[in-house]
């Protein structure tokens, strides 16, 4: 896989693929990739507005990022349930991208995310779930 001028490539090699050494170095290229984005996106406030499609979209304000991030997540499922796996992933892409589109317009960070996410893997997702349910 090809991000920008980087080449990802997501595969196991020499290390078995449930390895911690391997889930940790996918870890870290999620997140360097994730974070790039992001600090796209945020650089983006500034752009002008007739070259930066970003820029549009965060003038629009939450409602329309958020209504484009919905149009997307919908692509998603429809992708998910009847289409190739490479749509699949390029709508997956598309998700990914207004999902930071729209934290951005709503100034939250991705790390509060990640932290969270984080957070969230030290219990079962059963207990994690009901755990929510309650607050």
């Amino acid at each position: 896989m090809t991000i920008g001028a980087r080449n990802v490539r997501f595969q196991c090699g020499g290390l078995p693929c449930g390895s911690e050494q391997f889930v940790g170095s996918a870890r870290t290229i999620m997140n360097d990739v994730l974070a790039s984005l992001a600090a796209t996106i945020k650089s983006r406030r500034t752009a002008q507005a007739d070259v930066s499609y970003t820029r549009q979209l965060l003038d629009a304000g939450a409602e329309r990022c958020a209504r484009k991030f919905g149009e997307e997540a919908i692509e998603a499922v429809i992708a998910g349930v009847g289409q190739s796996k490479d749509e699949l992933t390029a709508e997956a892409a598309d998700v990914l991208y207004h999902l930071l589109v729209l934290l951005e317009c709503r100034d939250v960070a991705l790390a509060d995310v990640l932290a969270k996410l984080e957070q969230r893997t030290a219990k079962s997702g059963i207990a994690e779930k009901a755990a929510r349910s309650k607050s």
